[in-house]
């Protein structure tokens, strides 16, 4: 059993920056894949980013691409998304996501096993 801890959300302009964290503790850690999930109000929780266990394997949402960058600090395994240039489509409560593999290749997040609490992104002018 891992556990995910989020922080490094907060206000920003239309145009700013912002970068979050992720730290999974737990027996097993190195064995998950992690990622990002963002949640709007009225709308479905979304994904935006993922790596894979080594950090050598990403992948991001199209809405974000070129925007956001996704990495993961070995052996600490914290997972960070820099988030540059943001929208106020952006604006929504981040989740940090882990999904266990049998592998070190990066696959689609569709069977989560852990969340985080989640972290409040606003952006407003």
């Amino acid at each position: 059993q891992v556990q995910l801890i989020e922080s490094g959300g907060g206000l920003v302009q239309p145009g700013g920056a912002l970068r979050l964290s992720c730290a999974i503790s737990g027996q097993g850690a190195s064995y998950y894949m992690l990622g990002w999930f963002r949640q709007a109000p009225g709308k479905e929780r979304e994904f935006v980013s993922g790596v894979s266990r080594n950090g050598g394997m990403k992948d991001y949402a199209d809405g974000v691409k070129g925007r956001f960058t996704i990495s993961r600090d070995i052996p600490k395994q914290t997972a960070t998304l820099q988030m540059n240039f943001l929208k106020p489509e952006d604006a929504g409560i981040y989740y940090c996501a882990a999904q266990w593999t049998t592998n070190g290749l990066l696959a689609r997040l569709d069977n989560v096993h852990e969340w985080g609490q989640g972290t409040h992104v606003t952006v407003s002018s």
